[in-house]
């Protein structure tokens, strides 16, 4: 019985937790729901300012398929297995694994503007690793493909990804959590803002590149080509896997950018025209494929 209520209650927390962000009974700077409509707004707009590819649609091909992934996986998705990861914590409590059981560090005893930024670049380098290993084992790639059908790329292609995804990404977050000491910071919302604006920017059609900063910050210029079709051989399975950071990237050698930085490529991956097209189509996808 309370492993039942535990899911129940932390089923419809998240609902009223979502409802309150669609209905305004939360604080601006901590509405995710608006925050992610006025952001892609923001970068759209900027899109049908300043286009890199000048002969794309502003409505692109899938754009209102990209758009629904954006509201599923942040906000669907997370209400229907939010008591499921709630059950895995009572029982990992029981058995005596919580979240410091394991902690290096605590972040807890610094300031916010010190925990802040490392809590990001720890958080940020777990996605890039992740990100690595969805390119790089054949079971993981069967549902990162659906980030892949991308043809015309676009800022809401940004959160185009399987649910599979976040059961694989949730682990490993949870993981570097533990590691501080089961810390995250109150401040943890100006980290996702930030993280869902550089995404939007590098999936967005504007040529950036940031300057000298790209060599810290992720850009669409570069990013364009980890959703290359055609890669050169000894550069498979992939390229450029940073979501935020690049540094990683030109750390670990995965950096790729062509001279030509041409953002008219082909994107996509071998066999994509038959792909499914449909949402309901992809997200069994992965459990089909061989």
């Amino acid at each position: 019985m309370e492993l039942l209520k535990t899911y129940i209650d932390s089923f419809l927390g998240t609902l009223n937790w979502t409802w309150n962000l669609i209905s305004f009974n939360e604080i601006w700077y901590k509405n995710y729901f608006y925050g992610l409509i006025l952001i892609s707004l923001v970068v759209w707009f900027l899109e049908l300012m300043f286009p890199w590819r000048k002969d794309q649609s502003a409505f692109r091909k899938d754009f209102w398929l990209d758009g629904f992934y954006m509201f599923f996986n942040f906000f669907v998705f997370s209400i229907c297995v939010a008591g499921l990861y709630a059950v895995i914590e009572l029982l990992a409590k029981k058995v005596g694994f919580g979240m410091d059981s394991i902690a290096l560090i605590n972040l807890g005893k610094y300031q916010w503007w010190i925990a802040l930024p490392v809590f990001f670049v720890l958080n940020d380098f777990v996605q890039w690793f992740t990100h690595v290993l969805l390119h790089r084992y054949r079971f993981f790639w069967n549902f990162h493909k659906v980030h892949h059908s991308v043809e015309e790329m676009g800022f809401a292609a940004h959160l185009r990804y399987h649910w599979m995804e976040n059961i694989l990404y949730k682990p490993l977050k949870t993981l570097i959590v533990m590691l501080i000491g089961g810390f995250e910071p109150e401040q943890a919302y100006m980290i996702h803002f930030f993280a869902i604006t550089i995404g939007h920017l590098n999936h967005a059609n504007i040529r950036i590149t940031w300057g000298p900063l790209k060599y810290v910050f992720n850009n669409p210029v570069m990013h364009i080509y980890h959703h290359a079709k055609h890669l050169p051989e000894e550069r498979m399975p992939g390229v450029n896997y940073a979501i935020s950071l690049s540094c990683w990237d030109y750390i670990f050698k995965t950096a790729y950018i062509p001279q030509s930085k041409d953002g008219g490529i082909e994107l996509g991956f071998d066999g994509i025209e038959e792909y499914p097209k449909t949402f309901f189509a992809q997200i069994i996808s992965g459990f089909k494929s061989k």
